[in-house]
């Protein structure tokens, strides 16, 4: 099989970094045909927030798209063309090239750009930009051949808020790149008595890092459990002010950290945070963060929810506590804190679960089986 993975997808980005070493590793041939439109987040936002409109950004996606056009050229022959995140905006010329070379199209959506938008203010903002948004990606959903998601709940959302059915999706989880994230012995035993919990990430709302800080104040009376934050992203700034307001001594902010920094990091720490929002794009989908800790062979608490409960079992595979309340997470770290046994089994049993479901040479054989199916399909008609 060959598969021409396509798009102003975002290289760096975990899932499609995940999604196109696990093809490999099935044993598909993946020639990438990628130029980027987008410099970070905060382009994106601008951009969200009515930048679209402006003539210097409809430029750049004139020349973006020139440029695809000629990488598609020099990629040879190809199975099935596939988009990676965010490709809901490829989709349209996507879709003229699936047709022109007799081949099946395949969306990786992955996330809903409009939930994103809606969850982050940026519709309640713009109004005509949500509703645009809304139109492109329900669209961009309909071209496509089959679709791409992580979870069955996630396909409920796209189902109730699009019409699309369920049989138009295949599931993929997001795991972790496990080469990457693995097991790191500390360089040196911690001696001084702390008990240290580790939250990494891009500080976004989903992440709940409110609850964190809250979690943290909760626990301030005890002295030898201390907190890591490492990361940037829109949610930083006030979580920073929140623990200032609150006079924490135990709450330490650092800044990025190149995620192949991270494991070494993560050895030092005794618990690894995974995400506590209540949104509906926290709660449908199960984070990478949850899958890294497990990849780590770290003890890792989360919130739970319908999703996270299918495929983790709480006390053996993650501690699962209700979202929203920063109490529970307070009892979740002392109780981890104060049961080894608990900890060590956590550990063990996350990273077991992890290397037989979510690793990309695991994840790529469900990748393409499901593109097996969508080739059948087109070459049957």
């Amino acid at each position: 099989m060959r598969v021409c993975y396509f798009g102003t997808y975002r290289t760096a980005y975990s899932r499609n970094q995940i999604m196109i070493e696990g093809l490999r590793r099935a044993g598909v041939d993946v020639v990438e045909c990628q130029v980027p439109l987008w410099t970070g987040i905060e382009d994106r936002v601008q951009a969200a927030l009515g930048g679209w409109a402006q003539p210097g950004f409809l430029r750049r996606v004139a020349s973006t798209y020139r440029r695809l056009l000629q990488a598609i050229r020099h990629a040879g022959d190809f199975d099935v063309l596939m988009l990676g995140y965010p490709g809901q905006i490829d989709v349209f010329l996507a879709r003229v090239l699936a047709w022109r070379r007799h081949t099946p199209l395949v969306l990786d959506v992955f996330m809903s750009i409009y939930l994103i938008a809606t969850e982050r203010g940026l519709v309640a903002r713009r109004p005509l930009t949500g509703k645009l948004i809304g139109w492109l990606e329900n669209a961009a959903c309909r071209l496509p051949d089959h679709l791409i998601l992580d979870t069955a709940e996630y396909v409920e959302w796209f189902g109730q808020t699009y019409g699309l059915a369920a049989e138009r999706f295949g599931l993929v989880p997001t795991g972790a790149d496990d080469r990457v994230y693995r097991p790191v012995e500390p360089p040196q035993p911690s001696v001084d008595g702390l008990f240290r919990v580790l939250y990494y990430g891009s500080f976004i709302p989903l992440h709940g890092v409110e609850q964190i800080v809250r979690a943290a104040a909760a626990l301030c009376d005890h002295a030898d459990i201390v907190f890591e934050l490492i990361g940037e992203g829109p949610e930083k700034e006030k979580a920073v002010a929140l623990a200032g307001q609150l006079g924490l001594t135990n709450v330490r902010f650092t800044g990025w950290v190149e995620k192949e920094s991270l494991p070494a990091r993560a050895a030092g720490a005794d618990v690894c945070l995974g995400v506590f929002g209540t949104s509906e794009q926290s709660t449908r989908t199960i984070q990478n963060k949850i899958y890294e800790g497990m990849a780590m062979h770290k003890p890792v608490i989360t919130g739970d929810s319908a999703t996270v409960s299918q495929a983790l079992v709480h006390g053996r595979h993650a501690y699962l506590i209700p979202r929203g309340e920063p109490q529970a997470l307070a009892s979740a770290i002392l109780t981890l804190k104060n049961d080894p046994v608990l900890r060590s089994r956590l550990a063990a049993e996350g990273y077991d679960l992890f290397q037989t479901h979510f690793t990309p040479a695991v994840l790529g054989c469900q990748t393409r089986a499901i593109l097996e199916g969508v080739i059948g399909r087109y070459r049957s008609r």
